[in-house]
């Protein structure tokens, strides 16, 4: 297991293969990053119930914003240029939740809820990681991205608690986005996993990380009156 600390002036003299999971992890959280505004920002930010809520979208997608251009400067401080996401086309995201739109508020309220819940734990799993430039980042951006989680917990509530065809339409939203954000952890069974865990890069496999994110949520969907959608059904991650 290795545990030294990489700085960047360590990097040229690193295993090939600590370079391109670093490289592979650092593209994939930018992408995720920029992903969330791309869905969203659209409908949803001229469609706000409230001048405050209108804020608060527009609050996030900048800090999500600014959470890719953290990113993506670690990424190009040693060589690896990730703007190529900014103009993806959103079917072309490397995860499946970031594919689409979203332009109801039943989908935004459960988005912040859960996705970017799993972004929370995906953050935290460069805690302490073996590459100190990309730790040196994370406490501002997590912190924004609890406030996020916060938002969509909030509002998830809120629509759910207006009545009976309100709370069907959460309860929709909920089952869309349950199995996207436990396949946004990846397959179970992955080998590349176990590579991110010996190098330093990650602290938990895919299915450890699944598993403490459904002990955290279920309870939390419940206590809204909701019903915890099946965990298989519609997975393509298993």
């Amino acid at each position: 297991m290795f545990r030294e600390k990489v700085e960047l002036k360590d990097l040229e003299q690193m295993d090939p293969e600590y370079r391109d999971l670093l490289t592979r992890v650092v593209t994939i959280q930018a992408d995720c990053e920029i992903g969330g505004p791309h869905l969203y920002a659209k409908d949803i930010l001229p469609s706000a119930p409230t001048k405050t809520d209108q804020l608060l979208v527009a609050r996030t997608a900048s800090e999500e914003l600014d959470h890719y251009r953290k990113i993506a400067r670690v990424a190009g401080d040693f060589g690896v240029d990730v703007s190529f996401v900014l103009s993806w086309p959103n079917q072309e995201r490397y995860l499946e939740a970031f594919r689409g739109t979203i332009n109801t508020w039943e989908d935004f309220a459960v988005f912040g809820f859960l996705i970017d819940r799993v972004g929370r734990y995906q953050l935290e799993e460069f805690f302490g990681c073996s590459y100190q430039p990309l730790t040196d980042i994370l406490p501002i951006i997590i912190k924004e991205e609890i406030g996020h989680v916060g938002y969509g917990e909030s509002k998830t509530a809120e629509l759910a608690a207006k009545g009976e065809e309100s709370r069907e339409k959460v309860q929709a939203a909920l089952d869309r986005w349950y199995v996207k954000a436990l396949d946004m952890f990846g397959r179970s069974d992955s080998t590349r996993d176990q590579r991110y865990i010996y190098w330093g890069l990650k602290r938990r496999t895919n299915a450890q990380a699944r598993q403490e994110f459904i002990r955290e949520v279920d309870p939390l969907i419940e206590k809204l009156g909701l019903r915890v959608p099946d965990p298989i059904q519609g997975r393509q991650y298993l």
